[in-house]
């Protein structure tokens, strides 16, 4: 789901952003079951910008790198996606270019799942939680902190204007191996 680059003298495998969210049926967000924190902020730029659904307001760090955004859930949860919103032409040196993705129990045991290159993006990058194996799907974890470690243009502070994260859909009826989308369907689908 992740936009890379085509061969245009870029390395493969880096993310530019796509300007429209699109986002698969079976995946549902996440974001609000969790507690959102972040390593500093500009006053008025904080952490409830990342999730206001305004693409005209963004959180923007203020310190030393890396900056860091850390979203804590009360259980255990599967992780599929992470998408968030960011905008070269707007906020240039402040463009994240380097992310780390880490997730664990606390932060006394986060581990980094994955680190992507930004190539100058507008728009909402997809990331992938899963591991290389192809039986995993997600992750299953208490918490995810996404590190920027550098911005474009040797960058100081960062702007982030939207962080979205979504997990698999559940079925709706428990132990049942088949996913009905339809009413009479589910309603037939257990003797009782």
């Amino acid at each position: 789901m992740a936009t890379t680059t085509e061969s245009e003298g870029e390395e493969e495998g880096k993310l530019v952003g796509n300007e429209h969210l699109l986002v698969e049926d079976d995946l549902r967000e996440m974001g609000k079951k969790a507690v959102w924190s972040v390593s500093s902020c500009k006053p008025g730029n904080g952490v409830h910008s990342l999730r206001d659904d305004n693409l005209d307001t963004y959180w923007q760090s203020d310190g030393a790198q890396p900056h860091l955004i850390n979203i804590q859930f009360q259980k255990k949860v599967k992780l599929q996606l992470l998408v968030l919103y960011v905008d070269f032409k707007l906020d240039e040196s402040y463009t994240p270019s380097k992310i780390s993705i880490r997730a664990g129990d606390g932060f006394h045991n986060l581990k980094e799942i994955k680190t992507v290159e930004l190539v100058k993006p507008v728009g909402w990058v997809y990331i992938s939680l899963s591991g290389t194996d192809p039986r995993e799907a997600f992750i299953n974890t208490f918490m995810v902190q996404l590190a920027v470690l550098s911005n474009h243009l040797n960058g100081r502070d960062t702007h982030v204007r939207q962080i979205k994260l979504y997990g698999p859909r559940p079925n709706p009826i428990p132990h049942q191996p088949f996913q009905f989308t339809s009413r009479e369907f589910i309603t037939y689908s257990s003797v009782r």
